[in-house]
């Protein structure tokens, strides 16, 4: 992952939540009140992905900060997976974002981690003005919106919403390896985070990289996202030839290259 040991915040037990301690790495910007990449991951994924390994690399050689963590239930955080939900995920990424990053950001969201990025905006824009205020852009990697209801529970087959209903956990097959254990309170918690196509201007740019060939997060689930996203600030970039995780050279290379443009456009 890094030649370096990752750090812990431990979240929860004081506010009634689950305790848990949830692993990070952090380097701060080298120029003072420097730009920072905060990287979201993808549900099952984890801050030793290619792509944030690629984006550490990519920042340091820039003097960008970068801040990648591990949720609960996932790499080295503590937790089950199976006990992950969307709203304690959620909670993990504004933790990390408030007390460990610091000055501008730009978040960068892969599939599940898309749908986090908004729902932290609008939690922030909310609840917290002058920490929305530091998100100076967003990047989305073929961004997983509404993911439990819209990819999961509405494609499920008959057969899978009951066995989910009726023993509590459905074993999805994937293909990046062992079937994705879905349990019953990921969904019915999940629908206390919907976006729910309801209109949003993120008041800031946001670029969505999606690849053409993606059927995890197909593309006409991408394109929806763009008719409640609201303000004119929101840009989608389709890669004809791309398929779900974008990590090739040249999917890394327009990722960092989006990076530099809104780097440069946020300083100014």
């Amino acid at each position: 992952m890094s030649d370096r040991e990752p750090q812990f915040l431990d979240i929860g037990a004081s506010d009634g939540a689950a305790a848990r301690r949830i692993a990070y790495l952090h380097d701060p910007a080298t120029a003072p009140g420097g730009i920072g990449l905060f990287w979201l991951a993808g549900y099952k994924s984890d801050m030793a992905s290619t792509k944030v390994t690629e984006l550490a690399a990519f920042a340091c050689e820039r003097g960008f900060g970068c801040t990648r963590f591990d949720y609960s239930g996932h790499g080295l955080s503590s937790g089950k997976f199976e006990d992950g939900t969307i709203g304690a995920w959620l909670e993990e990424t504004e933790a990390v974002f408030t007390r460990i990053a610091s000055g501008p950001q730009i978040l960068i969201g892969s599939s599940m981690g898309g749908h986090i990025a908004l729902l932290l905006l609008h939690r922030l824009m909310r609840e917290s003005p002058a920490d929305a205020a530091r998100i100076k852009a967003l990047v989305l990697i073929a961004p997983a919106w509404d993911m439990t209801e819209e990819l999961m529970w509405k494609k499920f087959p008959e057969a899978a919403r009951r066995e989910l209903m009726e023993t509590g956990i459905y074993l999805e097959p994937s293909e990046y390896g062992e079937p994705y254990a879905i349990t019953r309170a990921l969904i019915e918690e999940g629908r206390n985070h919907l976006l729910a196509r309801v209109p949003f201007d993120p008041g800031r740019p946001v670029v969505i990289l999606q690849g053409a060939l993606d059927e995890a997060v197909p593309i006409a689930h991408t394109r929806e996202l763009l008719t409640f996203l609201k303000g004119g600030s929101v840009k989608l970039l389709e890669i004809p030839d791309g398929e779900h995780r974008l990590s090739r050279p040249e999917d890394l290379a327009l990722l960092f290259a989006t990076l530099d443009e809104l780097a440069e456009s946020t300083l100014i």
